[in-house]
């Protein structure tokens, strides 16, 4: 039996790869705790400068493997909202707190939880063949794995409203227009593009890359005038660090910065 999720080093890039291809690289409960161990190797381990998430075979993930899920294969109907508390929500959190950049790259179908878990990363890229679902209102379900929250700051209401009542797909290049991924390549080019741009954040600053993170996360529940204040303490932080005076000596000495990724 093969493993459920599989990872490999690329430099200070930990390559994370979705690996059920015949199930669509669906959720069982066995991927879930492989996936979870991968971010919190990805957290512990100081070699991770960068993740980058992909899925095997034709699909990156279609979500929900439904068959774990059947009411009549089981005495009564799931809890799934313990599924969601043990399993889904725990690997979200996971990756918005992640203080290193995350790149997804969406290899063919995301749906349901899957293109939830794709949206919740940092950075997405998408094959052009790649499609986006909702798929929840066809089991009348409600967007899970952050996906009711994150929908609306990407798309705005009226997309994300539609979206999930209609489960319609929406094609890689309309999610790119949209604002929901940042970029669409042919289908050769995803995996080569994708590395190329975790290997480029892996060698940044990535002790500043991981507070921007925070920081534009937090903008969506903040005002103004407290996020300026957030914005004055993560900045001093920032300068206080040892990728920050790395980066001015190599300005002022007009060569390229080696960063740590340290304080």
């Amino acid at each position: 039996m093969s493993e459920p999720v599989l990872h490999s080093w690329n430099g200070g890039v930990l390559e994370i790869t979705l690996n059920r291809p015949d199930r669509l690289n669906s959720f069982n409960d066995d991927m879930h705790v492989a996936l979870a161990e991968c971010f919190d190797m990805a957290r512990d381990d100081a070699r991770c400068r960068a993740v980058l998430l992909t899925g095997a075979g034709r699909g990156f993930c279609a979500g929900q493997d439904l068959s774990a899920r059947d009411p009549a294969k089981m005495d009564g109907p799931p809890d799934l909202g313990d599924t969601l508390t043990r399993f889904y929500n725990p690997l979200i959190r996971r990756i918005r707190t992640l203080e290193k950049p995350i790149v997804c790259a969406v290899n063919g179908v995301a749906a349901g939880a899957g293109a939830n878990l794709a949206l919740a990363c940092d950075i997405v890229l998408a094959a052009r063949s790649a499609k986006f679902i909702q798929s929840f209102s066809r089991v009348g379900l409600i967007p899970d794995a952050g996906g009711s929250w994150m929908l609306p700051r990407l798309i705005g209401e009226a997309r994300a409203k539609a979206i999930a009542m209609t489960a319609e797909p929406v094609t890689a290049e309309r999610a790119e227009h949209w604002g929901m991924i940042w970029k669409t390549y042919d289908d050769a080019e995803l995996m080569d593009e994708a590395r190329a741009l975790a290997a480029r954040l892996a060698v940044g600053p990535t002790f500043g890359l991981g507070l921007m993170k925070d920081l534009i996360q937090a903008a969506a529940g903040q005002e103004l005038d407290p996020h300026l204040d957030l914005e004055a303490e993560t900045q001093r932080e920032a300068g206080f660090s040892a990728d920050y005076a790395e980066g001015v000596r190599a300005f002022l000495e007009k060569r390229e910065p080696k960063f740590e990724g340290s304080k």
